[in-house]
């Protein structure tokens, strides 16, 4: 059994942000060497997210647009107040609410050396509260 876990940086640019991670889950699976097993992928943070879709720009906008309406950013929210955690103000609770409604990880069978998922699905790295370095990991496991 083979097991390998990478961890990726990326810079968001926006608040609000689907970012294509596709191309570098395949090069961490790739250079894994598994031919059969999993691929799993999370963020590190918990006001940003993962999620797989269909890869089109109207939609990416459709899908921050419609978490927004779920999960605003303004809001009567307890996380805004004072946190003694931090020494500062919980201001974003609609980032971790849109966290929670669209996911953490995703993960992935892997068959002949490929990731198995629809033609076309897309792994999209979420930024709910940016933008900032962002961490993930790919962890891949098989034979």
């Amino acid at each position: 059994m083979k097991i390998k876990l990478e961890k990726i940086e990326v810079q968001t640019r926006a608040d609000k942000e689907l970012i294509d991670i596709t191309p570098e889950v395949e090069r961490v699976v790739a250079e894994s060497g598994v031919r059969e097993g999993l691929v799993y992928v999370m963020t590190t943070h918990t006001s940003s997210g993962l999620l797989v879709n269909e890869g089109l720009e109207c939609l990416e906008r459709d899908v921050i647009a419609h978490l927004e309406r779920l999960a605003p950013d303004e809001g009567d929210y307890w996380h805004s107040r004072y946190l003694d955690i931090d020494g500062r103000l919980g201001f974003n609770a609609g980032s971790h609410l849109k966290n929670i409604l669209g996911g953490y990880f995703a993960y992935f069978p892997i068959a002949e050396g490929k990731i198995v998922r629809g033609s076309r699905q897309r792994i999209y790295f979420a930024e709910y509260d940016g933008p900032l370095c962002r961490t993930y990991c790919v962890q891949v496991m098989g034979e």
